[in-house]
């Protein structure tokens, strides 16, 4: 599709048919990727949505962090 660049205040932009955003599956955000004579439109990145202050860890870290023999017997008194 060949469309015109036009004047949006000090801007300038593109209009994107309704159709080509519907089969594009493109959201509300988007990344401008910048390439000599192209750009391209991409989908966002997804932010994280956990809570605030919540860490996840892999099960390799936890394995590391957890499994230590000092550990086993601080708490062998309590078992």
């Amino acid at each position: 599709m060949i469309t015109t660049i036009i004047e949006i205040g000090n801007s300038r932009g593109v209009r994107i048919p309704k159709p080509i955003l519907i089969e594009s599956g493109l959201g509300n955000e988007v990344q401008l990727r910048v390439k000599k004579g192209e750009i391209r439109i991409v989908a966002a990145p997804r932010k994280n949505k956990t809570s605030k202050g919540v860490l996840l860890l892999s099960e390799k870290a936890l394995d590391t962090d957890w499994n230590r023999p000092e550990e086993d017997t601080a708490w062998s008194s309590l078992q």
